[in-house]
């Protein structure tokens, strides 16, 4: 079974090649958020907040700052410290760690994301988008139909980003769907749009009764056959920011994830 292998075996060239993203405790949320975007969905997903001897003491993503920004929508969110609403929770794997236990690790923490000690005595990073790789190198006879269906939490036009947000705590999801397309919102394009467009909120009284329709969609991937799930895993680690819809379902990294821990996704001989 792949889920019993070793990390190390199955990605030996690209195991340490996303890099640690750091932050240390007494930067403000500006300045997190500001490094933040660019690796939401498409790389490591969060940043590690690092103590007075650059160790990591904690973990930063889009949760914690949609989360924030639930409770105090205002410019002054912005100014105060990461030590203050990072996760304290960092795990970490090594090379020998299998793909099960590393799963596992996630399943209990609810995010895909843990260090990895590299050789030059630093840290790497691996998260859902990572766990692609072995994905799309399995053997395997499972179709994209077989894999668990989630109900799909969706929104429509008139939605406000309170709404919004709420639905995306209180259901554990990053992402939702407009009802009746491919489109949808994570909380990555909220956050873009706080920084961007809206300068971190400097000017904005309103923030959470915004209408949904003034912030970009992205759309998922529509699949039409029902093809393999490595087939999937290959297409998505093409994909900038993952995301796909198959009939009535949605399939994230975190989907492909769940599926390695199957008997029936197999190293090939």
């Amino acid at each position: 079974m792949i889920a019993d292998r070793m990390l190390r075996d199955l990605m030996p060239m690209s195991l340490y090649s996303i890099p640690c993203v750091s932050i240390q405790r007494q930067a403000n949320i500006e300045e997190a958020v500001g490094l933040l975007i660019p690796y939401l969905e498409s790389m490591a997903d969060s940043l590690i907040v690092t103590g007075d001897n650059n160790e990591p003491i904690g973990i930063v993503g889009g949760r914690e700052i949609i989360e924030k920004v639930l409770a105090n929508p205002s410019r002054s969110v912005f100014e105060g410290e990461v030590e203050k609403i990072m996760s304290n929770v960092v795990t970490s794997v090594s090379g020998t760690s299998t793909v099960r236990s590393t799963i596992q690790d996630w399943q209990k923490t609810g995010r895909a994301f843990s260090l990895i000690p590299n050789a030059i005595g630093g840290f790497s990073v691996i998260s859902a988008r990572k766990m692609l790789e072995v994905g799309k190198i399995t053997m395997t006879d499972m179709r994209i139909s077989e894999l668990p269906k989630k109900k799909i939490h969706s929104f429509s036009t008139g939605s406000t980003i309170n709404e919004i947000i709420n639905t995306m705590l209180k259901n554990k999801t990053r992402k939702i769907v407009l009802e009746n397309t491919n489109q949808f919102i994570s909380d990555r394009i909220i956050i873009e749009k706080i920084a961007s467009d809206l300068n971190y909120l400097k000017n904005t009284n309103n923030f959470l009764e915004m209408p949904v329709s003034g912030f970009g969609l992205e759309y998922a991937k529509v699949i039409t056959k029902d093809i393999m799930v490595n087939e999937m895993a290959s297409i998505m680690s093409g994909m900038q920011h993952p995301y796909a819809v198959f009939r009535d379902q949605v399939i994230s990294p975190w989907d492909i994830c769940l599926a390695l821990l199957s008997d029936r996704m197999q190293e090939y001989d």
